[in-house]
């Protein structure tokens, strides 16, 4: 588990503990909804473009990620390095401009 699990796994536990997983998925859903929004008005795709909050939406997705994360243990950091080697070999040929 990465120091800022360890970090995460302190703070929840100080309030009382995991919600269940369902709860859990939920509040990532909201968040990454709350992400969306924000980008949308950084890009200006609705509107005007706005200052946005992306920094705090990001922290706020990668905290309820990381609740998950340690509610099943699973060393989150392990599992992002797993997923950049399946990128690095699968979808090599992907990441290519068609244009040479």
């Amino acid at each position: 588990m990465m120091s800022i699990q360890k970090e995460v796994d302190e703070l929840i536990k100080k309030f009382g503990g995991y919600w269940e997983p369902f709860a859990m998925l939920t509040a990532l859903i909201e968040e990454l909804g709350e992400l969306s929004r924000e980008i949308l008005k950084a890009e200006g795709v609705k509107g005007q473009k706005e200052p946005a909050q992306i920094v705090e939406e990001i922290g706020d997705v990668l905290f309820a990620l990381l609740c998950i994360a340690n509610y099943y243990n699973i060393d989150a950091e392990k599992a992002l390095h797993k997923t950049i080697s399946k990128y690095s070999s699968r979808d090599r040929e992907r990441w290519k401009s068609p244009i040479t």
